[in-house]
């Protein structure tokens, strides 16, 4: 029998978990569920057989040796700074690891170790990183199986709400953890552009954006990610002249979120004391200069040059920052009072599914003659529990446990899913799942 431990039973878990549970009679899996919170792991679990709930702090020495040395494999959903915790004793104790975290530098400086421990520590398999690894490398090799040369290679991602639900002026609503949304944009995005090494600062990341069109869904806005120049060498894209990431908006959205940066409310970076008493309307008035409650929407649209019937003021007044409302949440930066603000506003709804768009747009050249070839994935949820965000980070890394488990992954070390033996198995299961990509 092989035992797993999935530390984290949150909302990513959903479909990692419930796919490790409809699997483990079949593949004689014994499966425990560790969280901080033991009720939320029984939740989880449910009525499976099979499995077990471990009440489990990470920072614990005693409770992290105890639960990884009784495993095979361990499957970390923890913040990606969590990790390097389970990963050290899991090179101690010769255990594989999956998590859907970038590869860090102290995740990386353990490749040799593990190598020698014979154990696989699988990094970005989830949905971006994870999927776009996946599929992108499958175009790229097809593409150079044809004696085909990459010109450009853009790809595009975003966790957005299904446009049923699409009922809020910002077209937008969290879909994943808030904080990573309130704080995006905040380092210089580095790209390549016919050649030349591009760089665009925090101030302009939302007023450069690219326009880009999904078949049946019309068109969405990209702003750059922070580090495209990172994809080059391992995706094997040295003579492309063109390598772009971006993230996915409905139009308009960046513009609108452009004067939340410009404002200062996505400031993390100092703490609001003695504010117990303040408003979201004092709040605002504090960050523009000459304005006082009274007459706070005139100043801000003076500020801005907006009129009062544009869509970007609507948007911004709808979020109810020009309310008399307290805001309640004492020393806390402007950046965790505007996700407050936020997760009362962009949250899903009971009856809310969710969907993922990604693209990729890859322009080649064979025999000097040029071609195009682009691939679109969209997926629903099935509800607020099974969002589609929850199936495209979970079941990638629950199929890679599987394969690994199966002995059918032969990597060791750290490494990241652009080789076959990762995509091929994958993606075809991940087709059978319902999630599988429209290539033009």
């Amino acid at each position: 029998m092989k035992k797993i431990l999935v530390i984290g039973a949150g909302l990513s878990s959903s479909y990692l978990i419930k796919y490790l549970l409809a699997n483990a009679k079949k593949e004689n899996w014994e499966i425990t569920i560790a969280d901080q919170s033991i009720e939320l792991a029984k939740q989880k679990i449910g009525k499976a057989k099979n499995a077990t709930a471990l009440a489990f702090n990470i920072t614990n020495e005693t409770e992290r040796k105890a639960a990884i040395k009784n495993t095979d494999l361990v499957v970390s959903l923890l913040p990606p700074t969590l990790h390097i915790l389970a990963a050290k004793e899991c090179i101690a104790y010769k255990k594989h690891l999956v998590t859907a975290s970038y590869v860090s530098d102290e995740m990386k400086s353990l490749d040799e170790a593990a190598k020698k421990a014979d154990v696989l520590f699988l990094n970005e398999i989830g949905l971006d990183p994870g999927i776009d690894h996946l599929s992108a490398m499958e175009m790229i090799h097809k593409i150079e199986d044809k004696k085909g040369e990459i010109i450009s290679f853009k790809s595009f991602c975003g966790g957005l709400i299904a446009p049923e639900f699409d009922n809020n002026p910002w077209n937008y609503k969290f879909t994943w953890n808030p904080r990573n949304v309130v704080l995006a944009g905040q380092a210089t995005a580095k790209y390549l552009e016919n050649g030349l090494l591009k760089f665009i600062p925090p101030n302009r990341i939302f007023s450069q954006t690219e326009t880009v069109n999904v078949v049946n869904y019309g068109a969405f806005e990209s702003y750059a990610n922070r580090d495209s120049l990172g994809y080059i060498e391992p995706y094997g894209l040295q003579n492309a002249k063109t390598v772009l990431r971006g993230t996915l908006r409905k139009k308009g959205f960046s513009q609108s979120w452009n004067l939340l940066v410009k404002l200062g409310l996505t400031d993390d970076s100092y703490t609001l004391t003695n504010n117990k008493n303040l408003t979201y309307r004092s709040l605002v008035t504090s960050f523009i200069s000459g304005a006082n409650e009274k007459n706070v929407e005139e100043k801000f649209c003076q500020f801005f040059d907006l009129s009062k019937n544009s869509k970007d003021f609507k948007r911004i007044k709808w979020l109810g920052l020009f309310e008399n409302k307290t805001i309640e949440l004492n020393n806390a930066t402007p950046a965790q009072i505007l996700q407050q603000l936020l997760q009362q506003k962009w949250s899903l709804e009971n009856s809310d599914l969710d969907m993922i768009v990604m693209k990729h747009e890859i322009e080649y050249s064979i025999n000097n003659k040029k071609h195009k070839a682009n691939s679109t994935l969209i997926v629903k949820g099935e509800d607020k529990t099974y969002t589609a965000m929850s199936k495209t980070v979970g079941l990638p890394m629950a199929i890679a446990t599987k394969l690994i488990l199966q002995n059918k992954i032969k990597a060791r070390g750290v490494v990241i899913p652009i080789t076959q033996e990762f995509y091929q198995p994958i993606l075809h299961e991940l087709a059978k799942n319902g999630i599988q990509f429209i290539v033009e």
